[in-house]
């Protein structure tokens, strides 16, 4: 009987050490995945945007944000929740902010500006008032869940006038320095950086860039690329603290 009653014991140790083990072995795993796990939420237009079903007559067609997560080490998940034809203000008005922060992302990038231009209709904003004014809303709920929020200057079109590039988005870039100075947000100028390569390899040079002759607005995957790795190439000075998780080269 003592046999027997002790057998019973040592089973009953040994399921209780399996259970303990293996629940710790669970909250070790769980905790390991939520400390190393570094999550990058994008918000933005048509050139950050994912294109899962390109149209036909540009197949080649991808935002930035489609490949950002190339740069960086398997440790960040990129989460793009751009859309093509929103501006900061239709993105709030469409009520597409709060699945953002839903998500619980650790950072944000944000780049609007292209359909806050005049022309788009009630999408457009004025860069010296409510462009500002949603850009420090997007700050404020960013910060409000602990994320860190990053503004990145619109990326530039691949227009060019008597060989040299031209822009029309610099007071949108100009309203996020701005804000971005006010707040204390970091800025990654990616308009000014897209304007040099445009400048450095000329329109010829960069075609290819484009996703079709007729659109000089989107890229194509190579151009996606190139503008994903200029954002990836400020990371080091505007966002530090990411740059141990960018990939070597």
């Amino acid at each position: 009987m003592k046999s027997i009653k002790g057998l019973g014991m040592l089973r009953l140790f040994l399921l209780s050490l399996a259970v303990l083990t293996g629940f710790d072995t669970v909250l070790s795993a769980q905790g390991a995945d939520a400390n190393d796990r570094v999550r990058i939420a994008l918000i933005g237009d048509s050139t950050v945007a994912s294109y899962a079903n390109p149209p036909k007559d540009r197949p080649d067609l991808t935002g930035w944000g489609q490949v950002f997560g190339e740069f960086f080490t398997d440790r960040v998940e990129v989460q793009n929740f751009a859309l093509s034809g929103r501006s900061s203000k239709s993105f709030l008005r469409e009520k597409r902010w709060q699945p953002v922060l839903d998500t619980k992302p650790d950072y944000v990038f944000i780049q609007f500006g292209h359909n806050d231009q005049p022309g788009k209709g009630d999408r457009t904003t004025d860069p010296e008032g409510d462009f500002r004014d949603n850009l420090r809303l997007y700050i404020r709920g960013a910060r409000k869940i602990g994320a860190t929020p990053v503004l990145v200057t619109p990326v530039a079109r691949r227009t060019f006038r008597d060989g040299k590039p031209v822009t029309t988005l610099q007071p949108w870039a100009d309203a996020m320095f701005a804000v971005g100075n006010e707040t204390k947000t970091p800025v990654i100028d990616l308009h000014s950086a897209s304007l040099r390569v445009y400048k450095e390899l000329g329109d010829t040079g960069s075609a290819d860039f484009s996703p079709s002759t007729s659109d000089r607005t989107h890229f194509s995957r190579k151009g996606a690329r190139e503008m994903a790795a200029l954002v990836a190439a400020a990371i080091p000075n505007s966002v530090p603290q990411l740059k141990p998780l960018l990939k070597a080269d």
